[in-house]
Formats: C-alpha cells, sequence, structure tokens
C-alpha cells in the first residue's frame, strides 16, 4: 500500500441566524479546502432510489443536505460507513479515492455538491471492483 487518503470529514459551515431567515454560505480556501469549481444539485429522487455509486481519482467535493435528509454511505475499498446528512449548515466532505452512494433520501431532499474539479468522465470510476483493485495500492482510512 503507498498511497494515502484522506478521512471524509463533517464541516460546520457558518449560520447566520436572522429572523426573517436564517443564510449558510461556502467559500474556496475559507469553508471549502478547495476551490470551488462546479456546483450541482440533486432532487427528487424517487424512495428506495440511490445517486452516485462511484469514486473519484482527483475530485474532492463537499455534499449538503440543503432541504430533507439522505445518508451517505461511503466505502475505502475496505470497510464501509455512513454518514447522515440533515442540516443545511453541515457538509460532508469526501476527499477522492473514496467510493460513495446517496440513499434513504426523505420527501423533498435536495443535496447540493460543491466540487473541487470541472466534470470530466475520466475522473470516474464507475465500477465497483476495478476501484475494490484500485484501492489494494492505497492505504484503508477507516
Amino acid at each position: 500500500m503507498s498511497t494515502k487518503r484522506k478521512l471524509p470529514e463533517l464541516l460546520k459551515l457558518p449560520r447566520i441566524h436572522d429572523p426573517r431567515g436564517n443564510l449558510t454560505f461556502a467559500q474556496s480556501f475559507a469553508q471549502l479546502p478547495f476551490e470551488l469549481k462546479r456546483a450541482y444539485w440533486t432532487y427528487d429522487v424517487p424512495g428506495g432510489e440511490g445517486r452516485g455509486g462511484h469514486s473519484h481519482h482527483e475530485m474532492s467535493q463537499v455534499l449538503v443536505a440543503v432541504s430533507g435528509s439522505f445518508d451517505v454511505e461511503v466505502c475505502d475499498g475496505y470497510t464501509w460507513r455512513t454518514y447522515t446528512l440533515n442540516k443545511p449548515f453541515e457538509g460532508l466532505l469526501l476527499p477522492p479515492g473514496l467510493w460513495s452512494t446517496l440513499v434513504n433520501f426523505s420527501s423533498g431532499a435536495v443535496c447540493l455538491a460543491l466540487a473541487s474539479t470541472d466534470f470530466a468522465e475520466s475522473d470516474y470510476v464507475r465500477d465497483f471492483e476495478e476501484f475494490k483493485r484500485l484501492s489494494l495500492e492505497m492505504e484503508p482510512v477507516f
């Protein structure tokens, strides 16, 4: 095992309270440990369906449940961990080299993803068996 990966990390995002409604934000190299290159969101996920189910070679991302809740199942190729996201002021930092699947979406859930790279299909590992083979070259993180 030669390559060291980082652990996922729950990030507390700023939460500005106001009687008119709260506000949360994220900026490159302040709340996000990378330059924000892309933002996308997932919503209207049918009951029982999952999203994700892949890994990245280079991309880091922060996932935020801006509405509702969902679970993020994360695997380092050896062990699985589950993180529940249900606060719009908390994000899960997913470094590259980890497999993740989003499941158990509540009704009305919206997942905001803040990514460190532009989209590149070549950055994705979409086959779990290939991911496990690549993981043999890396140290477990869990």
